[in-house]
């Protein structure tokens, strides 16, 4: 990759700051959480001009999971080309732009600082506000982002590698949380399901792709929690169990249909999540239904939830595979939403690798 130059224009300090919040307002939304670098551009909250992802997979694979130190290097060295060419692709300059959100946390402390430096750096040069933003807060502006009829309230169903929430979304920045894992997040018991099961890395769209080579019901994985009171989950067991039956098949000397376990358990996680999801629905009267978060991209989840939604009557929102994952128009439409309620980030607060939903700096 060529060395990209972003040059800034000079600011005179007493210059108004760009404050008004239209339609036509351009935000630059930055990503670097974990492993992908994302830069983005947003034209008045909804409309995505440019998102541009850098994927780190392949320096990771030989790892079976993400390693930090690597993710905060590759960072570096691809954000500034990132944002060079998410420019380019909203046919905008650096003098263009109102303002600059970056995510805040929760994340990986070392990546987080990547981002949340360069976005600052720019917020300053260019006299404009920066917003720092929270990364689960992003994740449900992904399904508004997808939807122009999308809109709050709803429950909302945050699922990735390292968080699993229940939300109820009642307005921008209003949120309750209704539940969560009490364990290990089902993105988590996707890749460590996949790893010991000896599939590439990253192991969910794995586990996915095979699922649908296998017979669901060929094993009866268990499903913890399903008949709990409350929203929580809990996906250790889940894992632990497809570990033992995989041992218990070797040790018997038969042959182990991997397509098989990987559909099983993936039946499993989306029953107990569609359940627990539909409950909390009901339990608020929720309108509508929100899926979200790199495991939104499942095929499983998507579809059993969709029908689930689809027999009660309750709309369903879920973004395309390319806004599950972490990128930087949903960090750039949130970062809208905050300016526009007159949220601003000082340039001296620092990230926060286990910001909670709902919390500002």
């Amino acid at each position: 990759m060529t060395d990209v130059v972003l040059t800034l224009p000079s600011v005179e300090p007493e210059e108004v700051l760009r404050t008004g919040w239209d339609e036509d307002s351009l935000v630059l939304g930055i990503e670097t959480s974990c492993d992908e670098t994302s830069a983005a551009v947003i034209r008045g909250g909804r409309h995505i001009l440019s998102n541009v992802i850098a994927s780190q997979n392949d320096l990771h694979g030989e790892y079976g999971g993400i390693v930090p130190e690597i993710a905060a290097r590759a960072h570096v060295e691809a954000l500034t080309p990132a944002i060079a060419e998410a420019l380019v692709g909203a046919d905008a300059t650096l003098w263009d732009l109102d303002a600059v959100g970056a995510t805040l946390g929760p994340g990986l402390a070392g990546s987080l600082v990547i981002g949340v430096a360069e976005g600052k750096a720019l917020a300053a040069a260019l006299g404009i506000p920066f917003a720092g933003v929270n990364h689960l807060e992003a994740h449900l502006y992904s399904a508004l982002l997808a939807d122009p009829e999308a809109r709050w309230p709803g429950v909302a169903l945050i699922i990735s590698g390292g968080h699993t929430l229940l939300v109820h979304a009642r307005a921008d920045g209003d949120y309750d949380l209704l539940g969560g894992t009490l364990d290990d997040a089902a993105g988590e018991a996707f890749d460590k399901v996949a790893r010991f099961l000896g599939l590439d890395y990253p192991g969910g769209p794995e586990i996915d792709r095979l699922s649908l080579l296998g017979d669901p019901e060929a094993i009866r994985f268990p499903r913890a929690m399903l008949h709990v009171p409350g929203f929580d989950v809990s996906y250790s067991g889940l894992k632990t169990a497809v570990v033992n039956h995989v041992r218990r098949v070797e040790a018997a000397g038969d042959e182990i249909v991997v397509e098989d376990v990987a559909a099983s358990f993936q039946r499993a996680v989306v029953d107990v999540q569609v359940a627990k999801t539909m409950a909390a629905a009901e339990h608020i009267g929720a309108p509508r239904v929100f899926l979200c978060g790199g495991v939104a991209a499942n095929s499983g989840l998507r579809e059993g939830l969709g029908a689930a939604c689809a027999e009660r009557a309750i709309d369903f929102h879920v973004p395309p595979p390319e806004l599950c994952t972490d990128n930087a128009a949903m960090v750039g439409a949130c970062a809208t939403a905050m300016l526009r309620r007159g949220l601003r980030t000082p340039l001296d607060a620092a990230p926060d690798p286990n910001l909670p939903l709902g919390s500002r700096l």
